[in-house]
């Protein structure tokens, strides 16, 4: 997106790029389950991280980030479309430079 237009997110929220793939998934054992085989528990998704708000303090853009899909609001821009939250709605936050600290929880 650096070479598109330029996107200052406020307060908290942040904006994600949408997973192209969402609609087929692949089982550890190599099938491909297509979008249609729904399964009836809820599902979270990861998505990267493009622009942060300057109040959100966990989140840094490049980050990848576990969120419901559900409760997301999607915004178009220049043909590409995006996720726009808050950090509060963000479940997990995953990134190398969390390596340090001890969450206890690899994943």
């Amino acid at each position: 997106m650096s070479d598109k237009t330029p996107i200052r997110m406020l307060h908290d929220r942040i904006l994600c790029e949408t997973d192209t793939d969402a609609g087929e998934r692949r089982s550890s054992g190599g099938i491909v389950i297509p979008a249609t085989a729904a399964m009836g528990a809820k599902r979270l998704a990861w998505s990267r991280v493009v622009a942060v708000g300057p109040h959100a303090r966990s989140i840094e853009a490049g980050d990848k980030v576990l969120y419901d899909p559900e409760d997301k609001a999607e915004v178009e821009v220049q043909g590409d479309t995006y996720v726009v939250m808050r950090e509060r709605d963000v479940h997990a936050v995953a990134a190398d430079r969390l390596g340090d600290e001890t969450a206890g929880l690899y994943l």
